[in-house]
């Protein structure tokens, strides 16, 4: 992954931070698909969990009513898209897999307090590709744990600790992708730290992902309380994002962030390469 992908967020969800909501079937989830597509999306990213702060969670039952009939028909669509599923529970990422998900963005993969025991031995058997996420408690309880002392070096050892386990347990180095967690029990501050040292974290050698779009911080940076309204900010982090080593940005606003993404690596004179797959 040289030329940083861009991964659509498909919220599937009434209760999503920004969007919520605004999916409300299977004809307009397969629609949102195409036109990402388009805009030059390359990996969809659904999911049937919101995970803003304070999210209430649905469980493993409710979200497969969510994703799997989304996931389905965008596939018969488009038979050729990189589809990421989004959630912690290995049972719905084993049925996302059985009906055709490529990869699995886990946002408690570096969470071991809270980790599905499932997970690991799952991704090691089906060998996809994983997004392994730092993150500290749950919806509720993660403000309260925005606690560091260096929050890069800590992000950084909590994530080379997961990776160990996850190795450990089968998983392919070659198919595990990091994800700081940015809003994930971060401050403003902490995020804005995570971005200034991403080639720290790009070190490692694990692929990095970086989600910004329209985050609180970015509301808090700009005094911009509306998310729909945080795209500059949005596109501002993530062209810094890429010069910092990202491999993929995770945004709604596909459409800009796409042009912002591909002019950044043209800058950088990074060639294109397509996502991985299973």
């Amino acid at each position: 992954m040289t030329r940083p992908l861009v991964m659509g967020v498909m919220n599937l969800t009434p209760d999503s931070f920004s969007d919520g909501g605004r999916i409300d079937g299977v004809e307009r989830a397969v629609r949102v698909a195409g036109r990402m597509l388009a805009q030059g999306a390359d990996v969809l990213d659904l999911g049937g969990q919101s995970t803003r702060p304070g999210a209430e969670e649905v469980g493993p039952d409710r979200e497969l009513e969510r994703l799997l009939p989304a996931l389905a028909a965008i596939r018969a669509a488009h038979p050729a898209v990189t589809l990421s599923v989004d959630t912690f529970h290995a049972a719905v990422a084993e049925a996302a897999l059985a009906a055709g998900a490529d990869w699995i963005n886990d946002v408690r993969g570096a969470n071991p307090a809270l980790r599905d025991p499932a997970m690991l031995p799952l991704i090691a058997r089906r060998g996809c590709p994983y997004v392994l996420m730092h993150s500290r408690g749950d919806s509720r309880s993660m403000d309260a744990l925005a606690v560091y002392g260096d929050v890069v070096d800590e992000v950084r050892a909590e994530l080379e600790a997961a990776t160990v386990t996850a190795l450990a347990a089968g998983v392919r180095p070659e198919r595990i992708v990091w994800d700081p967690g940015l809003g994930f029990a971060k401050t403003s501050e902490q995020n804005l730290a995570l971005l200034r040292r991403l080639p720290d974290l790009a070190a490692a050698g694990h692929p990095l992902l970086v989600g910004p779009s329209r985050k609180r911080f970015i509301g808090a940076v700009l005094n911009e309380p509306r998310p729909r309204a945080r795209l500059w900010g949005t596109a501002a982090v993530c062209a810094l994002a890429v010069a910092g080593g990202a491999a993929v940005l995770r945004v709604h606003d596909v459409g800009p962030i796409a042009q912002v993404a591909r002019m950044a690596a043209a800058v950088a004179g990074e060639p294109s390469v397509s996502p991985p797959r299973r």
